[in-house]
Formats: structure tokens, C-alpha cells, sequence
């Protein structure tokens, strides 16, 4: 028979967790506009691979988060974005 272990593995302890705000909700945002010719604001939201972020990385909000994917999009149908990293 194989021995029981009478220790017992404690819970790790939880991180607290950083709430983020929308940049586009919050006062110094609302006269932003999400355009998709607006090149430089859509790579802060895009990795190094060409992937759009999620939500839960740049703290967006649902809408603004929506508005932002379609902008990228558009942006990469007009070959102002690439679909993908060049590297390799």
C-alpha cells in the first residue's frame, strides 16, 4: 500500500486584482474617436504577433472593445495594418 501523505498543500494566495477603465469612457478619452485610418492608436491594441488584445488586457469596455476589433479590421482590409507579424 502505498503511504498517505498527512501534508496538506495550502492555497496559494490570491493576488489582488487590478480593475482597469475604459481609456474611452473616462473624461480625458471621451473626445477620442476610434478610426480605423488611425494607425498609431490601433497598435496599442494589437501584439507583436498581429493579434487584436483581448478585453481582459486592455481594460476596454465590451462597446469599446467591439469598435476597436472592427477598426482593426478595416484597417487591415485597406492594408493600413498587417494581417500578421513579417517576422518569422
Amino acid at each position: 500500500m502505498a503511504k498517505s501523505s498527512s501534508t496538506k498543500r495550502r492555497p496559494a494566495p490570491e493576488k489582488p486584482v487590478k480593475t482597469r477603465k475604459c481609456v474611452f469612457c473616462s473624461k480625458k478619452g471621451k473626445n477620442q474617436d476610434i478610426d480605423y485610418k488611425d494607425t498609431q492608436l490601433l497598435r496599442t491594441y494589437i501584439s507583436e504577433r498581429g493579434k487584436i488584445r483581448a478585453r481582459r488586457v486592455t481594460g476596454n469596455c465590451v462597446q469599446h472593445q467591439r469598435d476597436i476589433a472592427i477598426a482593426v479590421k478595416n484597417a487591415r482590409e485597406v492594408a493600413l495594418l498587417p494581417f500578421s507579424s513579417a517576422t518569422r
